[in-house]
């Protein structure tokens, strides 16, 4: 039975928690699960079904469930439906599925435009000041990620031994990113340098060795959001557009090759990296600009 399948593909997954998978995961797969169960009762009316009778209309009917009763945009509803493909994988390996319910399903994902921030807005948000610690403290963070394009869980996880001297003399972070567990090399520029010695004897960081204090990821966002409206900032600020700025901001318009970001962001393929290059735009623009000029000179001299 399917629900039975799914639900001790999930018990294995929570089981190695923190270990192959990030808990994020589990959440994942777990909602993934509910919104089966609910679209089996609003369709068939029933709560479980057996993985042979699981077909093409079935995909089909699901992803229309997502779109319409759950409201799910289009990436939310292909991401519910790709977990789904993977419980359906299992079931083709154990032999209990015979013809592939997804061969002539198409998923497409939308490409969709990443807030970052501006040279600017950093420059704002750096130099604000808070009457609050709380605030003063998450603005700290968040540009930390700013400026070493660690996710938050990333950033949660650093220890202070993963601070070490490069070959070039320089201080580096070496990690290991939390959601696909591959190396992330990242030389430390000024500013997060600066965020690291400011905090280097906190109470929380001698307790837990850990390289920052960290609230939940939850109350960053909060709070995020709070200094956004302090700062002038109309973007939704969350603590991901961090990573989103490195990349942008912070690295991208400023020369650093595409090869060299996707590196530091731990990234498994430059594609994913490649999200971030329609900024380049700005980019390009700039350069044209100082070309058009060159050729003035060149042309009609």
């Amino acid at each position: 039975m399917l629900v039975d399948v799914f639900r001790e593909h999930n018990r294995k997954v929570a089981a190695l928690i923190n270990q192959e998978f990030a808990p994020a995961t589990v959440t994942r797969y777990e909602t993934t699960l509910r919104h089966v169960v609910d679209f089996m009762q609003w369709k068939y009316k029933i709560n479980d079904i057996r993985v042979k009778q699981i077909d093409h209309r079935f995909l089909s009917e699901f992803e229309f469930y997502l779109r319409s009763v759950r409201k799910c945009n289009n990436n939310s509803a292909l991401k519910y439906i790709k977990n789904f493909g993977k419980i359906v994988r299992i079931c083709i390996a154990s032999g209990w599925i015979t013809i592939n319910p997804f061969l002539n399903f198409k998923i497409r994902i939308k490409k969709v435009d990443r807030p970052f921030l501006s040279r600017e807005e950093l420059e704002v948000m750096a130099k604000k000041t808070f009457v609050s610690a709380r605030l003063d403290l998450v603005r700290d963070i968040f540009l930390f990620s700013c400026y070493t394009g660690l996710a938050y869980v990333d950033v949660q996880k650093l220890r202070r031994s993963e601070i070490v001297s490069g070959h070039d003399g320089e201080q580096w972070i070496f990690t290991s990113r939390q959601k696909t567990d591959t190396p992330s090399r990242i030389p430390l520029l000024p500013y997060a340098l600066s965020v690291i010695e400011k905090y280097r004897d906190h109470p929380q960081r001698e307790l837990e060795d850990r390289l920052l204090p960290i609230l939940t990821n939850q109350k960053m966002n909060a709070y995020l959001k709070e200094i956004a409206d302090l700062c002038g900032i109309t973007k939704d600020l969350t603590f991901h557009i961090a990573r989103h700025t490195f990349a942008t901001t912070v690295t991208l318009l400023n020369g650093v090759p595409i090869e060299s970001v996707s590196k530091m962001l731990g990234h498994t393929n430059i594609k994913t990296t490649q999200h971030y290059a329609r900024i380049l735009d700005i980019k390009v623009g700039e350069d044209m600009g100082a070309l058009r000029k060159k050729l003035q000179t060149w042309i009609y001299r």
